[in-house]
């Protein structure tokens, strides 16, 4: 029988000044059906919640001391998606509350802050409810803090190719509109 969760301990990565999201993102692929990810970090690792929450997985955060971390990554839905899904279109994939993007922008060769800024003007001159696809060159961790505190939504993940591809939706003046 397999653990209730898969451990890993990113915080000697975190300490050498390294980026564990390749290690964590391993870990997960390594999770049998229903297995947890228990991580422990060096910070509350809040970008991720997004990430691993867009992939079926609900966190459960505690701090432990030191500053230090321990987060349960639990899966909400044990059936992995049909393979048909995966390769859907976002507004399939996501359900149709999840516009087509009205435009993409390809900021994978900009220097920092430039992929950044780029892909908040254009959320920004959306109409609400609309969407933009972006793409960049890592996994933009600052971004999903600005979006959030703008009240935009957004969807994304790691492509074949290696670049980070996400799906914002905009909340439009004064954030989402229930």
């Amino acid at each position: 029988m397999n653990s209730p969760h898969y451990d890993l301990d990113v915080r000697p990565i975190l300490s050498e000044g390294g980026e564990p999201f390749g290690a964590i993102m391993e870990a997960v692929a390594a999770l049998a059906p229903g297995q947890s990810l228990r991580l422990l970090a060096s910070f509350k690792p809040i970008p991720l919640f997004q990430v691993l929450g867009a992939r079926g997985f609900e966190p459960s955060a505690r701090e432990i001391g030191n500053g230090d971390w321990e987060v349960i990554f639990t899966p909400v839905n044990a059936v992995p998606p049909a393979p048909e899904q995966t390769e859907r279109s976002s507004r399939s994939a996501w359900g149709d509350d999840w516009p087509e993007p009205v435009m993409e922008l390809d900021n994978r060769d900009l220097e920092p802050p430039e992929p950044m800024v780029k892909a908040l003007e254009g959320v920004e001159s959306l109409a609400p409810g609309r969407t933009i696809v972006v793409l960049l060159p890592r996994e933009p961790v600052f971004l999903f803090e600005e979006l959030q505190a703008r009240g935009h939504r957004w969807r994304g993940g790691f492509e074949p190719e290696g670049h980070y591809r996400i799906v914002i939706r905009s909340g439009g003046p004064g954030g989402p509109r229930s």
